[in-house]
Parts: C-alpha cells; structure tokens; sequence
C-alpha cells in the first residue's frame, strides 16, 4: 500500500510538472515570399531545435519548455511530392517545369502532390504537440476545422471528405472540389509542415499534376468561388484567431 502511495504520488508530481512545463505560446514569423527547398531547410532546423531540447531534458534534471512555432509564407511556383506519393501523378517533364517557372521537390511529409504558388496562403506551424495535446488525428481535425471557420466568414461552407485529408467544397456531389491542402510530418510529437489554402492562387497550375493523387476531383480557390480577389492579410487574421481558439494558444509572440 505504501509503495502504491509513493507511486501514485510520484506519477501526480510528474504530472503536475510537466503540465508546469507546457508552453502554450506560438512564434509567429511572416516569410513573405520565400523559396521552398530554403524554407523547407528552416523548419527542419527549428523541429530539431524543439527535439534536441526534448532530448536533453530527458537527460537532465534541469527541464527547458519547448517552443513551438507558426510560420506564414508564400512560395515560388513549386511542385511538391510526399513520401508516400506517387511520381506519375506529376504530368509535367523537367523541361516542361523550367518553361512553366516551376521547380519540384519530393519531400518528407504525409500525402501526394500538390502545388504552391503565388496567392496561395501556406502555413507551418512547428508545434511540440505534448504542450498541447498527443494525438496527430486529432492536430490534423483541428487544422482543418480552422480553415472551415475562416472559409465560413466569407460564406463558404468548407467541409472534410472522408478518406481525404483536406478541406472541401460540395464534398458528396459531382462538382466537389478542394480548397485546402494538409500535409504533415511529426518526430517525436513535434510538427512540421502543414496546409495550404488556396486564396487567389493561379488554378492553371494544378492542370499539370493530379493533385494529391486523386482522380476526377477538381481544385478550386476562395477568388474562383467568390469571383473577387480577397485579402490575404485579412485571410490569415482569421485563421489565427481560430487556429487560437482551437488549440487554447495562451498568445502569439510576432517575430
């Protein structure tokens, strides 16, 4: 009983110490337009920053929180395919990419192909998950929630397809069509990579590959469903407020 007391204790005390180590602020940095293969680099570094002090942590009695980051950015024209994607579903040669002013990269996160371009609103958030919450489906449900709130501001009901990370328009009819790209990877509970929202971004692109592999669906942007151009700012504003409210973020610190 005295053993099942101590244990008991010492597990309450643990938790209570890592609920005092829970970092719930986010660095939040604007990259503005900026090359794939150079951002994609530098998030890389700041995952290992996250999971080398999560290593040392566990080495040492003395413990350091955790940042977690959030980076907005637009891409170059850019062609990029997943892990576990196939090859085929890119319909362009390499000399066919130069003419179009597209590079391609096959990168380390979840999912098929997908483009990014100009107009297109990309976010990364570089989370240690344990300051939140240890579940990627979970992460994954709430990212895309925060797009369906932003995209229902501006009147567009935004919804998942099951089997489909994403969000979509009209999911269920003939004319269902994807706004919103998710891909991810995670290492050790922290998060890279993330979603891509298409804004006023140049449709034509997604001609040249079958976006996220899936056949007979069609893609489409905030400009095309609402025949206007929208503000980005204004757009990422919104997703923050939400992206807030759903992960219980204490603040964003703006670099």
């Amino acid at each position: 009983m005295i053993f099942k007391l101590f244990f008991s204790k010492y597990n309450e005390n643990n938790y209570l110490y890592s609920m005092l180590l829970m970092n719930k602020e986010i660095l939040l940095k604007d990259l503005n337009i900026k090359d794939y293969k150079e951002t994609w680099d530098y998030q890389t570094n700041l995952l290992q920053e996250i999971v080398d002090t999560k290593i040392n942590n566990r080495k040492s009695n003395f413990q350091v929180t955790t940042k977690n980051h959030f980076l907005f950015v637009e891409h170059p024209h850019v062609y990029t395919l997943g892990k576990s994607g196939d090859l085929s579903n890119l319909l362009l040669t390499e000399k066919q990419l130069e003419e179009k002013g597209a590079t391609f990269y096959k990168i380390n996160r979840g999912g098929d192909i997908t483009y990014h371009g100009p107009g297109q609103i990309v976010g990364y958030p570089i989370l240690d998950l344990e300051n939140f919450f240890t579940d990627i489906h979970k992460y994954l449900r709430l990212l895309e929630e925060a797009i369906i709130l932003t995209l229902a501001e501006y009147g567009l009901k935004g919804a998942r397809s099951k089997g489909e990370t994403g969000v979509w328009l009209d999911v269920g009819s003939p004319f269902a069509r994807k706004i919103c790209a998710l891909g991810i990877r995670s290492s050790r509970w922290v998060t890279m990579h993330g979603f891509a929202l298409n804004v006023n971004v140049n449709l034509g692109y997604f001609d040249h590959i079958i976006p996220c592999g899936i056949k007979g669906k069609a893609v489409t942007s905030m400009e095309a469903e609402l025949n206007k151009k929208i503000d980005l700012e204004e757009v990422k504003k919104k997703i923050l407020t939400h992206f807030k409210t759903l992960f219980e973020v204490k603040k964003f610190i703006v670099l």
